[in-house]
């Protein structure tokens, strides 16, 4: 990894930083992408305290110029592009009936068309260095979660762009990982918006129980470093991923019963 750049984007918290401390310690330079300075600032200084390098950059990943000024000031800091980790995101709860549709548009200009527009500008340089797209998707990419219509769509949506660009770029050596961890302890659940658009404050899961983001962070350097095309994370996952292959209507209702037990749930 020594010399590789990667940028990172959603890198001020949850599985964005913890990826951010994992490929440093591995020798990379970064560049860090969230919308918190402060957040950015503290993580960046963890990362050269321990004498790599990393630099951020103040990003709304919604806004397509944004993204090609953070590109462009990334070529300006190292001259190159290796490995673009589209991981911003956020997520919401509500029942589809009752949402606002201003909440599913601004899931889908972060989740998807974040990545859209950073992988857009980032490709050229990447394609030079038969280099890598990681986009961090979800179980929900693979089976729908009711009361997350709109993060549901977000990653079914991520998880087809970036099968369809591997394929485009079969002959040209692109390296595409669709990682899709299960539920992993972090901010995202705090900060889902609900209905109106307005921010969840509460977890409605017990996060202590859940995957790290520490250890999601080592499952997508080793994946990386194998090269491989996609990753399921925590047993519940890869079950849920197996058995909805075979038994679709099955897994609705395991689902529906799992997700209802949530607490406030809409459903």
């Amino acid at each position: 990894m020594k010399n590789k750049v990667v940028i990172i984007t959603g890198a001020s918290s949850g599985i964005g930083e913890a990826c951010a401390l994992e490929f440093s310690k591995k020798g990379a330079n970064l560049v860090l992408v969230a919308r918190s300075e402060e957040k950015l600032k503290s993580v960046c200084d963890k990362i050269n305290s321990n004498q790599s390098q990393a630099f951020y950059m103040v990003t709304d990943v919604s806004i397509e110029d944004d993204c090609k000024k953070m590109i462009e000031f990334t070529i300006d800091k190292f001259g190159t592009i290796d490995i673009l980790i589209n991981n911003a995101g956020i997520s919401m709860r509500a029942l589809f009936t009752d949402v606002n549709l201003d909440v599913f548009e601004k899931l889908m200009k972060i989740n998807f068309y974040g990545a859209i527009y950073c992988t857009k500008y980032a490709l050229p340089y990447i394609l030079k260095n038969k280099g890598s797209v990681i986009g961090i998707s979800s179980i929900a990419g693979h089976k729908g979660l009711p009361g997350r219509t709109a993060y549901s769509a977000s990653k079914f949506a991520l998880q087809g762009f970036l099968e369809a660009l591997r394929i485009e770029n079969l002959k040209k050596d692109l390296h595409i990982l669709i990682v899709c961890p299960g539920f992993t302890a972090s901010n995202i659940r705090k900060k889902a918006l609900n209905a109106i658009g307005g921010i969840q404050s509460e977890s409605p899961r017990k996060e202590q129980k859940m995957m790290t983001a520490e250890e999601v962070a080592k499952n997508v350097f080793s994946a990386f470093k194998k090269r491989k095309n996609s990753i399921v994370l925590t047993k519940n996952g890869r079950l849920t991923v197996f058995l909805n292959k075979f038994f679709p209507k099955w897994v609705d209702s395991l689902v529906f019963k799992h997700m209802s037990r949530e607490p406030g749930s809409p459903f």
